[in-house]
């Protein structure tokens, strides 16, 4: 089953490119993560989220410990203006099977 995961990324006011920069230099590199469904970035309100579909928790625990993510947690480190927020989440199929899941 598919795993669903929403990360909030709020950089600092002076290090929004930078953060921008980073996460669209990760994001080729987590495309190419086997298992990786979805992995699309979002922008507003001072913040970035992004959202992310897994073909299995493993594939999600892998992409965990992958080279494109423990080297934009680096990036990150002095970047951020509070901790990153991810959050784990289950599909719930509901209505039109091919706009009720992402």
């Amino acid at each position: 089953m598919s795993v669903v995961v929403v990360a909030t990324i709020v950089p600092k006011p002076d290090q929004v490119d930078a953060v921008r920069e980073a996460i669209l230099a990760a994001v080729p590199k987590v495309h190419a993560e086997p298992g990786c469904e979805r992995y699309a970035l979002h922008e507003g309100d001072g913040r970035f989220v992004m959202v992310e579909r897994w073909e299995s928790p493993e594939a999600l625990k892998a992409h965990g410990r992958a080279e494109a993510l423990t080297t934009l947690g680096g990036q990150l480190a002095d970047t951020l203006a509070a901790p990153l927020d991810v959050q784990r989440l289950t599909p719930v199929p509901a209505g039109d099977p091919d706009k009720g899941v992402l």
